[in-house]
């Protein structure tokens, strides 16, 4: 946190070895246990620290950490369980850019991390404030805190002096140092999973004694599952349930449980938890539901004191298929089959049904988590331990709520580099959102948002679950296709025209076939067979004359895929062959993608099993085939480009334009639609061109304005303007293609006679040249951070909706998607023998746009159109910009 009054409420973070503390800035009355907090370090610890031991060290610290507010100071605790375990300071000492820091970490919790948590979180508190520079002074001899500012990921040099190192440490955001935090946080979040995933002991409360008893039901999966830990129930009411003994309560357990999964009514729920805290226990499941506001706080309130982990509530529950546990602490009606697959859903009935799917498939969980309302344990969580789990390979997620969006598509980032991420896109209508906002009790994101963080995560984003298990089939069994070139071959010359079609709508190619390759063709297949793409084989080729085709489409380099569609026949049925056996007899040594369709098929997607090992999917709808295909070779696309990254950029000065913003707020505190001249100064922060203009509000400094700026066909251009005036088209608050002094005089008293009463002046323009008009655009999410827009622009800009959307802060990569997304991207690379905009000015427009929203929290809305992109140059030439008073938060 960042600003002073809400970093007195502690934010929870995870140390090296999974457990919880709470961060937040020191206050007067943590006065008497800072002061203990230094008495009770050891002589060494308290060296080390002050250089020195006096009997006064632990009082003065105190006072420091604890005294009046003064500008470029800030002290921040770490606390568990009411008690300080670690402090870390920084001091401008009233002025500069620099400050110095201090950190102290209590004797007994040395090398979990939590000086360099403190250190993290005084980082982003400095870069709010505008510090640029930590320096901190160490005994040559203190390993642990030199060990410390080498790890940061942070540009730090060393000066030795004597007994000394002073340390400078360069605050510098840059992509190590959010690397190095986000391996920090994922080996604490792995380790702070175990005791929810791999536990040694297993208690459920609320194991009833009735059928209809979920934690009975719960009891019953961990049991029949064979769970390899000792296994507890918790009923004060019963002596035994399904023939094990009960026990009256947590604490009277012989052993402290791991785990505990609590079913009980929601009233309970907070009283369970805080006992379960006391008595050590490291996570819990909540399943119950209901839980009104009060019952939710104090839950969490509960987990955070004791530092427990929290999947729920209202969940399904959660399994880990690893032999080596075999934990099932779910209600579903059949326990889980073993497999590869990562499954966290929101919602109980969607794991279900993915559950179902996965085993009817073959391919089985590696580990299921029903997160239920997320109030811990998120997909972000999961991501993290199925990329470290040694035996996930394909995650699949249904998450209808982000918490933390933006550390979200980073760690996903990562992720989907090594394993693919599949997930179902929920609440794309507005009643899907509403939906979801019901349900889960959680703000629902909008579509374009969610679509972008999807896309540049590297995430296969379906809209079903059943193109999910879809996506999910072909991804486990077959390789990626290199490209998206497809050869369709069939048996039904109908089929294969609907394959096509399928294809096409999908976004594949259908590459015609070479001469040389279609005559291999004819060669093998049956007379009257119709060779090309698609191919037809006509009824009566044999199983050998399908292999022999398929095994010479294979072989061709021009194709990444084949995809097979089959309809049975009399004629194969009266000859007794099966014409899928083609498909699976000596193709999967094959490099590339094979995938079937089978009209009569019973079931939308089945796994066929190969002689040599591996399946291959069969699909009983070619649509279904060919979205499979789709998702593929997108995933395969995103693999061969480069991560990207966000480009350097020079003329950039955040400084000033925080500046702007701050005075304008400290004057309007609402917040507010920028007028022409500050909006103008705004963009001159980051370099983003505007045509020439200028500010007028009277007649005659609209005539002597029009003089200056009149360019070669001596024609201007006049706007209106007032405070909120955005669509100046509609309110005909323009005037083009003025010449001479007259018509400038009458367009600025056309003006005052419309809108006298609202119009404060008049901007004026040159006549700007021919080109294409643009949009470019940001929408600060309150949930996502900010948006960047980008597309067709003009007065149409609305009714086409011809816009693309990205996650700022864009990387090259992005930038290069974002101009390509839209339909009117041929427009900028040149048609019919025109010559293409200049496109490095347009990527430096959108990288200057992205840094702007990145640095100023308080921009609200940006809104440029129209841009005019031409050979010559981007410009902007008309620019609207709302500010609102916004703290800056750190994503990470």
């Amino acid at each position: 946190m960042t600003d002073d009054t809400l970093s007195l409420r502690p934010v929870y973070a995870l140390l090296a070895d999974g457990s919880t503390v709470g961060v937040r800035t020191a206050e007067p009355g943590d006065h008497e246990q800072l002061q203990s907090f230094y008495e009770e370090m050891s002589p060494q610890n308290l060296r080390l620290r002050f250089f020195g031991i006096s009997p006064r060290s632990a009082a003065m610290a105190a006072d420091r950490a604890c005294g009046a507010e003064r500008p470029g100071y800030r002290a921040m605790l770490a606390e568990t369980r009411g008690r300080v375990i670690g402090l870390a300071e920084y001091d401008t000492g009233g002025a500069g850019d620099t400050a110095e820091i201090s950190i102290a970490v209590a004797d007994e919790v040395h090398d979990r991390g939590v000086g360099t948590l403190l250190v993290e979180h005084l980082v982003s508190a400095a870069r709010a404030q505008g510090v640029t520079t930590f320096t901190a002074d160490a005994l040559c001899e203190n390993r642990e805190v030199l060990r410390l500012f080498a790890d940061l990921g942070l540009r730090t040099a060393r000066r030795f002096e004597g007994p000394e190192v002073r340390c400078t440490i360069r605050l510098d955001e840059d992509d190590t140092y959010l690397s190095a935090v986000e391996e920090r946080g994922r080996a604490a979040d792995v380790a702070s999973l175990e005791p929810l995933l791999r536990p040694d002991v297993v208690a459920v409360v609320g194991a009833g004694r009735t059928p209809r008893s979920v934690g009975r039901a719960i009891l019953h999966q961990l049991h029949t599952g064979g769970f390899t830990g000792r296994l507890f129930a918790v009923n004060p009411s019963a002596t035994t349930v399904l023939g094990m003994r009960c026990h009256p309560s947590v604490g009277a357990l012989p052993r402290t449980p791991d785990l505990v999964v609590v079913a009980v009514r929601a009233a309970v729920v907070p009283d369970i938890a805080e006992e379960c805290g006391k008595a050590g226990v490291r996570a819990l499941l909540v399943v119950t539901a209901g839980l009104d506001a009060h019952q939710a706080q104090d839950l969490l309130a509960d987990c955070r004191t004791y530092g427990m982990r929290l999947v729920g509530p209202n969940c399904l529950g959660l399994s880990n298929t690893d032999p080596k546990v075999r934990l099932d602490a779910t209600f579903a009606a059949d326990h889980p089959r073993p497999g590869t697959a990562g499954v966290a859903v929101q919602s109980g009935g969607v794991g279900i049904a993915l559950l179902e799917g996965l085993s009817r498939l073959g391919i089985g969980v590696s580990s299921f988590v029903s997160l239920g309302d997320k109030y811990d344990v998120s997909g972000n969580d999961m991501l993290q331990w199925w990329v470290s789990d040694s035996r996930t390979d394909l995650a699949l997620l249904h998450l209808e709520s982000f918490g933390n969006p933006r550390a979200f598509s980073r760690t996903a980032r990562r992720v989907t580099r090594r394993i693919p991420v599949l997930t179902v896109d929920a609440g794309r209508t507005e009643a899907g959102r509403r939906a979801a906002a019901s349900h889960t009790a959680a703000a629902a994101t909008r579509t374009m948002t969610r679509q972008a963080l999807f896309t540049q995560a590297g995430i296969t984003a379906t809209r079903s679950v059943g193109e999910l298990l879809e996506a999910a089939a072909l991804m486990h069994s077959q390789p990626l296709p290199a490209d998206t070139r497809v050869a369709i071959v069939s048996n039904a010359g109908g089929v294969g025209v609907l394959t096509a079609d399928a294809c096409v709508e999908a976004g594949l190619a259908l590459p015609p076939l070479a001469p040389e390759a279609m005559d291999d063709l004819f060669a093998v297949l049956p007379r009257g067979a119709a060779v090309g793409n698609p191919t037809d084989t006509t009824a009566a080729a044999s199983e050998e004359q399908l292999r022999n085709c398929l095994d010479r489409l294979l072989r061709s380099p021009d194709i990444d895929a084949v995809l097979v569609a089959l309809v049975p026949t009399a004629v194969a049925a009266a000859i007794g062959e099966d014409l899928a056996r083609a498909l699976t007899c000596g193709l999967t040594h094959r490099a590339r993608t094979v995938v079937a369709v089978r009209l009569e098929q019973d079931l939308p997607v089945k796994l066929l099993p190969a002689t040599h090992g591996g399946t291959i999917p069969s699909y009983a709808d070619p649509q279904a085939a060919a979205r499979a295909l789709s998702h593929a070779a997108r995933r395969a696309a995103w693999l061969a480009r480069p991560m990207g990254t966000v480009p350097d950029l020079d003329g950039v000065d955040p400084r000033r334009a925080q500046q702007i913003a701050g005075a304008y707020l400290a004057v309007q505190s609402d917040g507010g639609w920028l007028e022409p001249r500050i909006c103008a100064d705004l963009l001159d922060c980051y370099g983003i061109p505007q045509l020439p203009w200028a500010w007028a509000e009277t007649e005659s400094d609209a005539v002597s304005a029009a003089d200056r700026l009149r360019g070669t066909d001596g024609r201007v251009v006049m706007k209106a303007h007032w405070p909120g005036l955005l669509h100046k088209s509609e309110e005909r608050a323009v005037h083009l293609d003025l010449q001479g002094d007259a018509q400038v005089r009458a367009a600025f008293r056309d003006f005052e006679s419309r809108f006298a009463s609202r119009m404060t002046g008049v901007v004026i323009q040159p006549l700007a040249a021919r080109g294409t008009e643009l949009f470019a655009g940001v929408v600060q999410d309150e949930v996502f951070g900010p948006l960047v827009l980008f597309g067709l622009g003009g007065t149409a800009t609305e009714v086409l909706a011809d816009h693309a959307a990205r996650l700022a802060p864009l990387t090259d990569q992005d930038v290069h998607d974002l101009i390509t997304a839209p339909r009117c991207a041929p427009l900028l690379f040149g048609t019919h023998g025109a010559r293409p905009v200049d496109l490095e000015g347009l990527e430096s427009l959108l990288l200057r746009v992205s840094r702007m929203a990145s640095d100023l929290p308080q921009l609200a809305e940006a809104d440029f159109n129209p841009v005019l992109a031409t050979p010559g140059g981007v410009v902007v030439l008309d620019a609207r910009v709302r500010l609102l008073p916004r703290l800056p938060q750190d994503p990470y």
